[in-house]
């Protein structure tokens, strides 16, 4: 698998996935949705598999002496790589906001959602539907990637909307706030989110698995 893996990040993998990571640092932007940055890896992701569609890259790895199923795993682990990626920038940038960047005016006035474990908590949400609705969708054909995507954008941007909205209810100030107030809470809620991230992520692999083996490529 890792030498699978080796073939997928040097040969098969859009230069376009590795620039989107740059959109990590949105999470320092203020006055921004900054949850976007995650839709712009998912973006990424998007463009390397049109190129796997466009360079026969599944037909390729699947004459390889391997099973068909490690094809899938070998996809799935580099979603995997990039996100995990992006998400251990997403929570640097996160730190550095909620320490030495709290007082700055601009984030101090922002009305817009701030970097926290919760922000955290929606950016696998994000990363989940990706992985769920996207790449569990692409094997169903292991070409079509239009439907999919689409798809995808419609439910990553209701997460976008959601993430803005919830601080502005009565009691859930505390999604919002930038600089430890209710850690705890926070915490809880990225927690609940890691484990709906790596169920979700197994169970969409999985059945990824199933729905490959049976398409006579």
């Amino acid at each position: 698998m890792s030498n699978l893996l080796h073939k997928e990040l040097k040969l098969a993998v859009s230069p376009l996935s590795w620039f989107f990571l740059a959109a990590a640092v949105m999470t320092l932007i203020p006055g921004y949705p900054i949850l976007l940055g995650s839709f712009f890896v998912c973006l990424g992701l998007f463009q390397t598999f049109q190129t796997f569609r466009e360079a026969n890259d599944i037909l390729y790895t699947t004459l390889l002496p391997i099973r068909k199923r490690d094809a899938v795993r070998a996809k799935f682990l580099t979603v995997l790589f990039f996100e995990g990626l992006s998400f251990l920038f997403m929570s640097v940038f996160t730190v550095l906001r909620m320490t030495v960047l709290s007082s700055a005016s601009p984030y101090v006035t922002n009305f817009l959602m701030n970097p926290n474990p919760v922000y955290l908590a929606f950016v696998l949400l994000v990363f989940l539907s990706f992985n769920v609705v996207f790449v569990g969708g692409f094997f169903k054909t292991a070409y079509k990637i239009g439907k999919p995507f689409i798809l995808f954008i419609i439910i990553a941007m209701l997460l976008v909307a959601v993430s803005e909205s919830l601080h502005h209810i009565p009691g859930l100030e505390f999604l919002h706030t930038p600089s430890g107030e209710k850690l705890g809470l926070q915490f809880a809620v990225l927690g609940a989110a890691a484990v709906l991230f790596i169920g979700g992520t197994f169970l969409s692999e999985k059945a990824s698995e199933k729905r490959f083996e049976s398409i006579d490529l």
